[in-house]
């Protein structure tokens, strides 16, 4: 099929519509904020700021 070749796949540009924006800022750090643990030798960000004392909490949990 004439449509179906590989680079018109890939092309950004006939998925731009169809991909949801969510999708496309996948590992971006944007509204997010940092948790930085481990005395900075590990960063998660987390979507809500009021979390960040549970993601402490749980955090140390999985290190014992």
């Amino acid at each position: 099929m004439k449509n179906d070749l590989i680079q018109n796949r890939m092309n950004l540009s006939n998925h731009r519509n169809h991909v949801p924006a969510a999708k496309l800022l996948s590992g971006s750090v944007v509204n997010k904020y940092p948790v930085v643990l481990d005395g900075g030798k590990t960063i998660i960000f987390i979507d809500d700021k009021n979390l960040e004392s549970e993601t402490r909490y749980r955090y140390e949990l999985r290190r014992k």
